[in-house]
């Protein structure tokens, strides 16, 4: 056998094929790639390409006002007001007048001024030192004499006799403030006390 018919030996190595983890290196690497290039893309490219241009201001100029974007005011649906029953007004209702008093009820009620009356008048008498205090005194009940509501029957005697009855007892306070004799003013003024009961039977 001859050399030339003696087979060649030729060393073939394995050809080598990448590991898994590698593999996915690779391919985790790309498509971090592509995710920032997107990124860039949507962030700064796509903006600045719709934006306009801006002036470029003065120093000196004065800064035009931000314009706010008018929105026109959406409609909003009107609703059907619901009917309300009108309140009634509300009447007041007036009381009653008070019931006429009759004569034995009227004397029954001014009797302990009257006969007060009676015996202030008598202590002026005696006592002239404390004539004016006790006058204050019969012209304060007198007053309230004049308040009280007589019957319709006693109403224009009763008022006349009030009357005249406190109008004597201002003479008899004037002789006090004019240090002038109190005997004709006492005397005038229990002249119509006797006037006043006299009209309501006392």
């Amino acid at each position: 056998m001859t050399e030339s018919d003696r087979p060649e030996y030729v060393w073939a190595y394995p050809e080598q094929k990448p590991s898994r983890r590698k593999l996915w290196l690779i391919i985790g690497l790309s498509a971090a790639a592509v995710a920032i290039a997107v990124a860039v893309l949507f962030l700064f490219v796509l903006p600045s390409i719709g934006r306009e241009p801006q002036p470029t201001a003065s120093p000196t100029a004065s800064p035009s006002p931000t314009e706010t974007p008018t929105t026109s005011p959406t409609p909003t649906p009107t609703s059907t007001p619901t009917p309300t029953a009108t309140p009634r007004p509300t009447t007041t209702a007036t009381p009653p007048p008070a019931p006429e008093p009759d004569t034995d009820s009227f004397r029954a009620e001014v009797q302990p001024r009257l006969d007060d009356a009676v015996r202030g008048l008598d202590l002026v008498t005696q006592n002239m030192d404390l004539g004016a205090q006790i006058v204050d005194s019969l012209q304060n009940d007198a007053a309230a004499l004049s308040d009280t509501p007589a019957p319709s029957s006693l109403a224009g005697e009763w008022s006349e006799a009030v009357s005249r009855y406190g109008a004597r007892l201002d003479d008899l306070r004037a002789t006090y403030d004019e240090g002038t004799g109190t005997a004709a003013s006492l005397d005038a003024a229990k002249a119509a006390l006797r006037d006043l009961r006299a009209v309501v039977g006392l």
